[in-house]
């Protein structure tokens, strides 16, 4: 595994915006992280992975019942493999299947959902994340449908933050509902997972994606459960069971 480099703390200037980096940043060739706080009220941590074909999905066990909890994909992975980011990866009804379209290895187990519904699950547009060992992608539901990609790994969710740089019609500015929440850009090829360590609104955690992290499309993963997973930064968290999950695993030490 490549050294973890060490970024000190130290203060950017960003849009007229004081921007904050935490002593814990670090990254290598396939993942970096970050703690971003803006002087307007966002507290999240942001995590970078490069390396797309380290990037899986995870749901069941072997005996198909649900994973649940980050510790168990631990459980499934061989002895040279280790753990190194996870994170709750879509809506899910309550036996913990996927609200919508999931791929997992390249093997479909549930279809996209084109539905009308209540909850921001079906808040319109919503979307897809995507990816194989080369790229990945962030689209609208529809537009994902007529790609055609060659996904070894979806997940579906939604509402879409950013579609095109242009911040969700759908939010608004001054709304009240304040909630952990997660999401996930795209750009450069690059995912970037973000998660928010304070209460806020949809436009919110959407312009921390359009603005701060200069991402053209972004979707929401969830938010009450909102969790994340990297022992790096002593962060392990098991409150919530959680349906899929996202993961990234080292395998170097495999051969």
């Amino acid at each position: 595994m490549s050294m973890w480099v060490k970024i000190l703390k130290s203060t950017l200037i960003l849009s007229g915006l004081s921007t904050l980096l935490a002593q814990s940043a670090f990254a290598n060739d396939f993942i970096s992280y970050q703690r971003i706080q803006l002087a307007q009220g966002v507290d999240a941590d942001v995590i970078q992975i490069k390396k797309l074909s380290s990037l899986k999905l995870f749901l069941n066990d072997q005996s198909q019942q649900p994973l649940l909890k980050f510790k168990n994909i631990q459980k499934q992975l061989n002895a040279c493999q280790t753990l190194e980011f996870a994170m709750n990866a879509g809506m899910y009804h309550s036996d913990y299947a996927p609200v919508g379209l999931y791929i997992e290895n390249g093997k479909q187990l549930t279809t996209l959902n084109e539905q009308q519904g209540f909850g921001n699950f079906f808040m319109q547009p919503n979307g897809v994340v995507a990816w194989n060992d080369q790229h990945a992608v962030i689209e609208t539901t529809q537009h994902f449908k007529n790609s055609h990609f060659k996904a070894n790994y979806a997940t579906q969710s939604g509402p879409m933050l950013v579609i095109d740089g242009m911040i969700n019609s759908k939010f608004l500015v001054d709304s009240n509902s304040l909630k952990i929440r997660n999401g996930v850009g795209v750009k450069d090829n690059t995912l970037y997972f973000v998660i928010t360590r304070n209460r806020v609104n949809f436009y919110q955690f959407a312009a921390f994606f359009k603005d701060k992290l200069m991402i053209d499309n972004a979707l929401y993963l969830d938010g009450s459960i909102s969790s994340l997973y990297i022992p790096k930064i002593y962060r392990e968290d098991q409150r919530y069971q959680l349906g899929p999950m996202i993961a990234l695993l080292d395998s170097e030490s495999c051969g």
